[in-house]
């Protein structure tokens, strides 16, 4: 039985990851390739309550897999994620921003002020 990712944009994105990690020297990108290359099965999967929980006002949650909607946002944040849900994407827009994963690292994050939430 083969473990391979069936999942192409997911494979790309991994693969960029590393290499922006071993460009940057910045461990946060290893991590989150490293989290985003486990079975789909075991992906993580963080609620707004969650995050707003572990986030502090004007940092970058960062989301190695999907944000779900339950719970409220009360702080001024940015969440960036490989995928939301219809109702996260619009509870976050009310105080901040949801963004790709891949759009984070365009606008040349280098891991400060970023908390990765697991």
């Amino acid at each position: 039985m083969m473990d391979e990712k069936t999942n192409v944009q997911l494979e790309s994105l991994v693969n960029e990851l590393r290499v922006l990690a071993a460009k940057e020297k910045a461990m946060i990108w290893k991590k989150v390739a490293d989290e985003l290359s486990r079975p789909r099965r075991r992906m993580v999967e963080a609620s707004i309550a969650k995050i707003n929980k572990h986030i502090r006002e004007g940092e970058t949650a960062l989301v190695p897999g999907k944000v779900l909607s339950n719970g409220e946002i009360t702080k001024k944040i940015n969440v960036a994620a490989f995928k939301f849900s219809e109702k996260a994407r619009e509870k976050i827009s009310k105080n901040g921003k949801a963004i790709t994963i891949r759009e984070l690292m365009k606008n040349g994050a280098k891991g400060k002020k970023i908390r990765v939430i697991c």
